[in-house]
């Protein structure tokens, strides 16, 4: 008999909704461990709180696997259950676990066909922008309190966090350095690190020259403030004159001539030099050619200067490696498709089952209450009784609702995205002016490195996967491209 463990996970606000349970997931896994066979050696349990971050029990897990090399299957509910990262794939692939995931009728292994394992890889990046979609939710929140006029953030110095209210208001010690700042600077006669000598002279408090340069621009002091690369109108009450915040903007551009919008710039931000690792900066002549050059902070460099169309057109090229062929692309799409239906005749099976359970439940209870008055069950079998019933009916409302509110065509989408978008990406880019092809390659890629030849991506995830299989070729009309799931085991659902 082959040995397996259990892994279930959940977080505290999932334990709420009862398909999420622990008891439900280890429910689950046994039924499955027993109807195939398996002999479960552990039981490995994470619950995941804000308060103590991380997976304890999944690195016991991966711990114990290392120690039992007899032990090389693992029983879970669906992906999201195992993964928060690609990372943790690879630790359960390095060493050679058979992952059974049972409510996706899915086994990987190290024997399973290249689509399965391009699938599943899919999945993973799926189950990974859920995990970035809850701090997408956080993101927008703290974007509509941006939009009432409050800064989501921690206040600038002058200002003072009140929790309680969710306000920022004015420090009323600290405000006092800033204005002194302010009115010092704006004389145009004192330099920045007299500035500083000034204020730790007056109030004892050291300013490194970089955070004067960042108060004094910062336009928070006059009522606005950025969030999120965008300008708002802010609610709170202001200390710095629009007029002395003018007059620091003017000493502080008569001391920098030659600056140029850095909207400006299409590329900047996306390159490093492969040289000395230095960031890639941009220069504005004749007030229309962009030439790109290695900044220089740790000497000179071999890095030759560019135009703005030789660094489009090699990053272009990147874009090309990601390319999946058409081909392909319409297989995987297929079985993703064919997984949604799959799982649309599962639920609503599921759903039916449930109507069923709830119509025969208020069936009993109405054949009693006719009983009770026809006083042929006692008072108090029927209020016994009766608990039962209304409690087991509140809870199959509460799975009809869920299953109503399940949307199994959401994974899909994110999925079918993520691949049209790495097969289109060239075309996208080349028919796109400048400052929208730095958009996109921010989108797929992370960071880009460049030296006199050639350049070096460093691409986002999933697109690094793809980058991979492209490289491998591994889209050669082989037979296991047909990209079909496992089939389904008649032991792999829940009666």
């Amino acid at each position: 008999m082959k040995k397996a463990v259990l892994y279930a996970r959940v977080s505290s606000r999932e334990q709420e909704r009862e398909g999420y349970s622990i008891p439900a997931q280890l429910k689950l896994l046994k039924q499955y461990a027993i109807s195939n066979g398996f002999d479960v050696s552990r039981e490995f349990i994470d619950i995941e709180t804000a308060k103590a971050p991380g997976r304890k029990a999944f690195e016991e897990m991966v711990h114990f696997f290392r120690k039992t090399p007899s032990a090389r299957i693992v029983l879970v509910e669906k992906t999201d259950r195992l993964y928060r990262n690609h990372r943790d794939s690879l630790t359960l692939q390095d060493l050679n676990v058979e992952i059974h995931l049972v409510k996706e009728n899915q086994v990987i292994s190290k024997d399973s066909k290249s689509s399965v394992k391009f699938i599943h890889d899919i999945h993973v990046a799926v189950a990974r922008n859920y995990s970035e979609n809850l701090k997408e939710e956080v993101r927008k929140g703290m974007r509509e309190k941006a939009e009432q006029g409050t800064y989501p953030g921690r206040a600038p110095l002058g200002y003072k966090n009140n929790r309680g209210e969710r306000t920022i208001s004015v420090h009323p010690e600290n405000s006092k350095i800033v204005q002194r700042i302010f009115e010092l600077y704006a004389t145009g006669r004192q330099p920045l690190s007299n500035v500083r000598k000034a204020i730790r002279s007056e109030f004892g408090l050291t300013v490194n020259r970089a955070y004067l340069h960042t108060i004094l621009t910062n336009t928070f002091y006059i009522g606005r403030f950025v969030w999120a690369g965008q300008s708002y109108q802010g609610t709170h009450e202001t200390f710095i004159s629009h007029k002395l915040f003018e007059s620091v903007q003017d000493v502080l551009l008569g001391k920098n001539k030659g600056k140029y919008s850095k909207h400006d710039i299409a590329f900047r931000g996306v390159l490093t030099c492969a040289y000395d690792d230095c960031t890639v900066t941009a220069e504005l002549k004749k007030g229309k050619y962009v030439y790109y050059r290695c900044s220089g902070y740790r000497g000179k460099c071999d890095l030759p200067r560019f135009r703005e169309e030789e660094i489009s057109a090699k990053l272009g090229a990147v874009l090309k490696d990601i390319s999946i062929p058409d081909f392909v692309l319409q297989r995987i799409v297929g079985s993703l498709k064919s997984d949604q239906k799959d799982m649309q005749k599962r639920v609503e099976l599921e759903r039916e089952r449930f109507e069923q359970r709830l119509a025969n439940v208020r069936k009993r209870m109405d054949q009693a209450y006719t009983d009770k008055l026809e006083g042929k069950i006692p008072e108090e079998f029927w209020q016994r009784k009766s608990a039962d019933w209304q409690a087991e009916e509140q809870q199959i409302t509460v799975e009809i609702n869920r299953i109503k509110n399940f949307e199994p065509s959401s994974g899909l989408l994110s999925a079918q995205r993520i691949l049209e978008l790495a097969n289109k990406a060239y075309f996208l880019y080349v028919t796109r002016k400048p400052a929208e092809q730095a958009a996109l390659l921010k989108t797929v890629l992370l960071n880009c490195a460049i030296d006199s030849v050639s350049v070096y991506p460093t691409y986002r995830k999933p697109f690094d996967m793809i980058f991979k299989r492209a490289k491998r070729e591994e889209w050669s009309g082989r037979a296991d491209l047909n990209c079909r799931p496992l089939a389904p085991q008649a032991s792999a659902l829940p009666g």
